[in-house]
């Protein structure tokens, strides 16, 4: 059979993740240091680990609610008050996923079909184009600028709106930029929703990892903006949790109910363990997940120093654990100075165009590796600018 005549147009088309293809090339290399993979090189906490183990100690090895525990859902409602100062009910309006990557398909699949145009700011992670063409719409880039810190613009989503407009899909603090948006910057984008009758798909997996003080904002918390927007989270990264797969979707019921039907036939219910676990980092993990977070700090530090003094041109993240610098002193291309970084200094990062045309000219390198490693890096990446700067 040829498989390949059987596939739809729309999977045919898709392009392969730009990350794991630089993930997959350093795993071929010896001594190679990976600044790739957004992935915590922390284990979950001991209090998460314990509440797991115990568990299945209990025997707790069935199905829970489709929705997820209830006693987690209880949580999770009380953590978005706590945080966000939004109020959700546990019962209709939250929903355990496996991971932000199943709520980010639910709310394509229960919203989208052909025809639709799904604004992206640019660049973006990779998987939101592909969840928008997976449901048969349109992604519609809109760029974002290093001059404005990599910011989302009213102005921009104006120019980019159309009459199939059906959904704003955004992830503030950003990846690949480490970018943040302050309610105050927020503000524009909220009317811009309103004015043209936008749905939002918040993705804010990266709400816990804030840096110099910088208060975090649900874009959900501004005015008006709950009853229209589904909050995407989860705790792969504030808890070091990834292998877990447990996110979850904050929503209105009405608006939550199409994605808990989908669910309910796409997974079932979220693994059980994971959830005792997720409810154990909600109860007792502050401490730990505040820990990890002043890490990240100390790494993004030097990394940043690191970028300023081989020259090239960085703006400093407040938010998530990556840096986004310009590398078009080198005279290279982004892939071209990923590829020939691997492969002269051994040091793994990511091309900025693998997050769309508007990361052209950019690298991401993640500060989820020790801090040893980054030092190392840092020194690798110094030689490597310095070689092929003063060669121009």
């Amino acid at each position: 059979m040829d498989w390949q005549q059987k596939v739809t147009p729309k999977v045919a088309a898709m392009k392969p993740s730009g990350i794991r293809k630089f993930f997959d090339l350093a795993a071929q290399l010896e001594g190679v240091l990976s600044l790739s993979i957004g992935e915590p090189d922390f284990t979950a906490p001991p209090e998460v680990l314990t509440a797991m183990q115990k568990s299945l100690t209990d025997g707790k090895t069935g199905y829970t609610a489709n929705a997820g525990m209830s006693a987690l859902r209880r949580e999770i409602g009380a953590y978005m008050q706590r945080q966000h100062q939004l109020t959700y009910d546990p019962d209709r309006e939250i929903l355990v996923t496996a991971g932000v990557s199943e709520g980010l398909m639910l709310a394509a699949m229960a919203y989208l079909q052909a025809g639709d145009e799904v604004l992206i700011p640019e660049p973006a992670f990779v998987s939101y184009p592909a969840v928008a063409e997976m449901a048969g719409a349109c992604p519609v880039p809109v760029p974002t600028r290093a001059a404005q810190g990599f910011k989302l613009q009213a102005a921009d989503l104006e120019k980019a709106v159309t009459a199939r407009t059906k959904m704003l899909l955004m992830g503030y603090p950003n990846n690949p930029t480490g970018a943040v948006l302050s309610r105050e910057e927020m503000a524009p984008i909220a009317e811009f929703v309103r004015k043209h009758d936008v749905l939002v798909v918040t993705d804010e997996i990266y709400c816990r990892l804030m840096y110099e003080q910088v208060p975090f904002t649900s874009f959900a918390a501004l005015a008006g903006m709950r009853e229209r927007t589904i909050v995407c989270n989860g705790f792969s990264k504030a808890w070091a949790m990834t292998g877990m797969r447990l996110g979850f979707l904050c929503a209105p019921a009405a608006g939550l109910a199409p994605l808990a039907k989908l669910h309910q036939y796409a997974v079932m219910c979220v693994n059980t363990q994971a959830q005792y676990g997720g409810l154990a980092a909600l109860q007792e993990g502050e401490k730990a997940a505040e820990t990890m977070r002043r890490e990240y700090d100390r790494r993004r530090c030097v990394l940043y120093d690191g970028l300023q003094a081989m020259g090239l041109a960085v703006t400093k993240p407040q938010g998530a654990f990556y840096m986004f610098p310009d590398i078009r002193i080198t005279g290279m291309t982004d892939t071209e100075f990923c590829e020939r970084l691997l492969t002269e200094e051994k040091v793994a990062v990511v091309p900025g165009s693998a997050f769309g045309a508007a990361g052209a000219g950019h690298v991401r390198i993640s500060y989820a590796a020790s801090y040893e490693t980054i030092v190392e890096a840092i020194g690798r990446m110094a030689r490597f600018v310095k070689k092929y700067k003063n060669a121009r």
